[in-house]
Parts: C-alpha cells; structure tokens; sequence
C-alpha cells in the first residue's frame, strides 16, 4: 500500500485546505489523519472506518474538520475550515489494520509521506 499526501500549505487564521491521501492498493479499510507540531508528539485529527460512514475527531478540531472518503477515487479527504495557529503541522494520512475505526497510532500500518500545514495568526 502506497499512500500520496497533499494539499498542505500556508493559510491564514480562519482560512481553510483540503488535503487529499491518494492510496494505491485501497481497501475498505479504517482510515486517519494524524498531525505532529514541532516538538510535539503525533497525534490523531480525525478518523473514517471502512465499513460505514462512522468518524471520529479529536475535541480539538471538531466541528471545524471533516474526513471523507471516495473509494471510487481511492482517495481519503480533510477537509480543514476555520484554522487556527495551533493547526500549524506536518499531517499525515494512514490506513488502518482494521476495518473499524481505531485511534491508535499502533493500529495504522501504512502511512505517507506528510504534508505541511502552516495557519499563520
């Protein structure tokens, strides 16, 4: 499984971006989108499962983000409104082992290559 992250780029506070994952090799497995800040640890955004239209999103962008998947595309989206300069990171996208949502980062065994993301005050 071969994962392409893109998307990223410089915006400013209350702007938005989308970043898509093209994933080569996609099954109906459990996607997620993670992000690490500069001295930072990862962290999961958001997650989409593989078998239903079920997500999850981390307090700290809900209601602000949305992730979506096209399987006809192959493709996993994030869709990123009213950022903020906390949201300044690298993002990067996964797949899953399993086929419902998990949150860990142990859970996810392909990943790209990230992409920035940087919300400027």
């Amino acid at each position: 499984v071969q994962l392409q992250a893109s998307g990223g780029g410089l915006v400013q506070a209350g702007g938005s971006l989308r970043l898509s994952c093209a994933v080569s090799g996609f099954s109906r497995y459990a996607m997620g989108w993670f992000r690490q800040a500069p001295g930072k640890e990862r962290e999961i955004v958001a997650a989409i499962s593989g078998l239903t239209s079920s997500t999850y999103y981390a307090d700290s962008v809900k209601g602000r983000f949305t992730i979506s998947r096209d399987d006809a595309k192959n493709t996993v989206y994030l869709q990123m409104n009213s950022l903020k300069s906390e949201d300044t990171a690298v993002y990067y996208c996964a797949v899953c082992s399993r086929r419902t949502i998990s949150t860990r980062a142990t859970d996810f065994g392909s990943w790209g290559q990230g992409t920035l993301v940087t919300v400027s005050s």
